[in-house]
This record gives structure tokens, C-alpha cells and sequence, in this order.
């Protein structure tokens, strides 16, 4: 596998988005006018199978699973591998179904259950991002301590791309903790993404920072406007 930059993450880490490589829009838009919605809740059944599908078929089974309901996540199942999986919300419009390692359930996935509580209130991002930023210079929240693994293996995942006002797929992938590590770090600038896709770059750069990993057989999956 080839570390590639997924676009919907360079707005996050303050690159400008290749145009070679902008994912296929669902063509769901949401501008500054539009009132900030609550995420959609799916059925119980179709939010569990798609929160195990991020994760690899020998581990569904053993794995944990939360879903979301009208004032937050809730545990619909225990585990007994480590692993949790879980559709995140990390904006209203995003369903990004996920599946941790134990280090990841101990440490990102508190974070993630406090944003779709406060999603589920109505709260708006900005006040979001800013209590989550403040958790983790508090001790709130804490990075993960060693390397670990988060599987994002669904051929179903939505996220709002600021950029374009537009919810838009990206790719099955597999993220590695990177707690602080940035851009700079692996040296890589907006220019050279632009020019090579397939480097390595850091999403999230901060506390709870992934490097991204496609998986093999998407390598030469189309993606347009």
C-alpha cells in the first residue's frame, strides 16, 4: 500500500486541494446560509453493518459498536477483540464509519462520542472544535501513546468538504496514529501534493493526527468534481 492524500482531510491541515484528486461529489451542498442540521440517524441495522464495514472481516465479529441516537452515540454491542467500530459524526453531514484499535477506543474515541452529543444538541462546529481543542490541553482527551491502527475499509463514506460546500466520497483507507506530527515533519508542502498524490501527509495535524494509507485496490479508482 502507498500513502496518499485523501482530499476531504487537506482543508483540515490547510492544503489547497489537487484537482487531479477531488472526490466524487453526492452533490448534497450546504452553504453559510443553511442552518447547521442534526445529523441523520439511520436504523439501528443499517448503522451497525456500516460501522463494521470499516473494519477487515476477521475482526467485525469481536468488535464493539456504537450508533448514534437523539442525544448521542450510545454502546449498542460489547466487544471482545479491542477493536470498536463506529460511524463518526464529525460534522453534521459526515458519516465516516470507523473501527479502532484498543488504543484508539481509549483515547480518540471519547472525542468522537463527545462530538456527537454535542451534534445531536445543535451545537455548531465552531463551538465544537473549540471545547474539543480545549479537552485536549486540559488532559480531557489525550493522544494516543503508542502507534496503533484505525480501519476506514468502507465503500461508503461521506464527508463535508468546507471547500466545495459539498458532501463527497473518498476511498476505503487505513489511518495510523500520529499524535503532533506534521506536514513539515515529513516534509511535504501543498506543491509537492499537488505534483505526486501518492506522498505521505498527515490528517488532523495535532493531539489526534492520522497519516493515511489508501487501500490497494482503490489506487486506480476514477474520482471527479
Amino acid at each position: 500500500m502507498k500513502v496518499f492524500n485523501i482530499v476531504c482531510f487537506l482543508v483540515l491541515v490547510g492544503f489547497a486541494c489537487p484537482s487531479s484528486v477531488i472526490p466524487r461529489s453526492t452533490g448534497e451542498q450546504l452553504t453559510s446560509a443553511d442552518a447547521q442540521p442534526l445529523p441523520e440517524i439511520l436504523s439501528r441495522e443499517k448503522e451497525v453493518a456500516l460501522a463494521l464495514s470499516a473494519g477487515p472481516e476477521h475482526l467485525r465479529q469481536g468488535a464493539a459498536v456504537y450508533a448514534l441516537e437523539r442525544n448521542g452515540f450510545v454502546k449498542v454491542r460489547d466487544g471482545s477483540n479491542g477493536f470498536t467500530c463506529i460511524v463518526n459524526r464529525d460534522h453534521p453531514l459526515n458519516q465516516k464509519p470507523v473501527c479502532f484499535d484498543a488504543e484508539g477506543t481509549a483515547t480518540i474515541l471519547p472525542k468522537i462520542l463527545r462530538v456527537g452529543e454535542l451534534l445531536m444538541q445543535g451545537e455548531p462546529m465552531s463551538e465544537i472544535d473549540s471545547e474539543i481543542a480545549e479537552g485536549f490541553r486540559s488532559g480531557k482527551y489525550i493522544s494516543p501513546r503508542r502507534a496503533g491502527v484505525a480501519y476506514m475499509l468502507s465503500g461508503d463514506i461521506r464527508n463535508f468538504n468546507s471547500r466545495t460546500g459539498k458532501v463527497e466520497s473518498f476511498p476505503p483507507h487505513v489511518m495510523f496514529y500520529a499524535p503532533n506530527l506534521t506536514n513539515a515533519d515529513l516534509g511535504i508542502t501543498p506543491e509537492a501534493l499537488a505534483k505526486d498524490p501518492s506522498l505521505p501527509f498527515v490528517a488532523y495535524q495535532g493531539p489526534h493526527g492520522f497519516i493515511i494509507v489508501v487501500n490497494n485496490h482503490t489506487k486506480q479508482m476514477h474520482m471527479e468534481h
